[in-house]
């Protein structure tokens, strides 16, 4: 078993998307935010994520069973973000761009950029103790969107250059990664105030 190595910080927010966050068809597809929905906790596992809210559960777009079927290759199950990199994207695009708009399923306060070859490591999900209750591996880009693009810039209409650049200064994990949990027991449990960890080996 991998062996943890540096402590991000801890879980600042948990969500899942209901339904897919692009409508329309071609030139015309939007981004839009109302199916992302603020989540008490999360129940994890190899199929990807539920959220628990009361005494509802909501099927996250990306688990397996979701009717969508956005993630049948069984590789985006989960998804991970950052509030270092959205500093980032709101320094470049503005206030809009709020906490959790990109669709994650876990996002983390972390001081600094999270890079997509330490991401590649791995990550160890901690309970406020430090005792491990899963892990985040099989670690690939959210690669950016157009209409996410076209969204960071305020909805308006762009040039082909002004795309070009968003999309490139949101990738490279800025938009947030994928990942697979794995566990000794399923499901688990998440809540905010649970930490995320770095992976070695």
């Amino acid at each position: 078993m991998a062996t943890l190595t540096t402590t991000i910080g801890p879980i600042v927010r948990l969500q899942v998307q209901r339904s897919p966050l692009k409508l329309g068809e071609g030139a015309e597809k939007r981004y839009h935010t109302g199916p992302i929905t603020a989540v008490e906790r999360l129940i994890l596992t190899r199929d990807g994520a539920v959220g628990l809210s009361g005494d509802s559960e909501i099927l996250d777009v990306h688990h397996r069973t979701h009717p969508a079927g956005k993630n049948d290759d069984g590789k985006h199950g989960v998804s991970l973000g950052f509030t270092s990199h959205y500093r980032e994207m709101q320094r470049r695009f503005g206030g809009h761009v709020t906490l959790g708009c990109a669709g994650e399923n876990l996002i983390v306060e972390a001081e600094s950029r999270i890079d997509p070859e330490t991401a590649a490591r791995g990550f160890a999900l901690l309970d406020r103790a430090g005792r491990p209750k899963g892990y985040l591996k099989d670690v690939s880009i959210t690669h950016p969107c157009r209409p996410f693009a076209r969204f960071a810039h305020g909805g308006a209409e762009i040039s082909p250059e002004q795309l070009k650049e968003a999309l490139a200064f949101l990738d490279g994990g800025t938009r947030g990664f994928y990942c697979t949990f794995y566990a000794d027991a399923e499901p688990v449990v998440v809540e905010p105030g649970d930490i995320l960890a770095l992976l070695e080996g």
